[in-house]
């Protein structure tokens, strides 16, 4: 399943967000698997991105190794795959 996520690092806490499915997404498509994810990491060595993996792990239950990062490593949009 991929899911496409806003990343909103240096946040002042942690926060997952569902982005509305009838909203279409940054990428044009709509979609229910759209995030908005706030992180409190700075968005450098891939700090902001290995938080965004663990919360979105817990938010689906899951463990982080089956949550990976497909693109978006220098961007604020992303999409992962959970595998």
């Amino acid at each position: 399943m991929k899911i496409f996520v806003k990343a909103k690092p240096n946040s002042k806490r942690e926060k997952i967000e569902q982005v509305s499915p009838s909203s279409p997404t940054l990428w044009g498509e709509k979609s229910e698997t759209s995030f908005a994810v706030a992180v409190k990491e700075p968005p450098r060595d891939g700090k902001a991105n290995e938080a965004i993996v663990k919360v979105l792990a817990r938010h689906f239950g899951i463990p982080r190794s089956r949550v990976r990062l497909v693109s978006g490593f220098s961007s604020k949009k992303k999409v992962f795959e959970i595998v």
